[in-house]
């Protein structure tokens, strides 16, 4: 899978090289605030997998629940969020904003996260994966498929 994404004004553009490991739909109320809307939809993808096509986007760090940060990369003309990296992972992957890819619809959620702070009108497909929090190591696995795994397996120790 390759796709391509650009922030709203047009001037970053960037191509995804390889598809998404895992797609995770955030309901905690640090993504609510970040996005402004009741979740994220973050894209996690090796960041070697992620090439600028146009422009150059600004790095901007900012605080988040864990108190490691993270850095969120924007279009420096609109300012609209692309891409972050978590300390958690580091630089070595990125959550891609699947809302900004030119088709958003290749990119359904894997998994629900921290649903306990979920906005209660938010509705979850049959059988879709769903955490109170965050998912634990053992759901790796069947969550991210043996594909997905051994991707994250290798970022992390690499």
């Amino acid at each position: 899978m390759t796709a391509q994404g650009r922030c709203a004004c047009g001037e970053v553009h960037y191509r995804l090289t390889a598809g998404p490991i895992v797609v995770h739909c955030c309901h905690c109320r640090w993504c609510q605030r970040e996005s402004g809307t009741a979740f994220a939809l973050n894209a996690l993808i090796e960041t070697s997998h992620v090439t600028v096509v146009a422009g150059t986007p600004e790095r901007i760090d900012t605080p988040s629940a864990s108190g490691k940060g993270q850095a969120v990369f924007r279009c420096p003309r609109c300012q609209v969020a692309l891409w972050s990296h978590f300390a958690g992972a580091g630089e070595k992957a990125a959550f891609v904003r699947v809302g900004t890819l030119d088709d958003p619809d290749a990119c359904p959620p894997d998994v629900h996260i921290y649903i306990e702070s979920k906005q209660p009108w938010v509705m979850f497909p049959a059988g879709s994966e769903q955490f109170p929090g965050y998912y634990s190591g053992k759901d790796v696995v069947r969550i991210y498929g043996e594909d997905g795994a051994a991707r994250w397996k290798a970022l992390r120790s690499g």
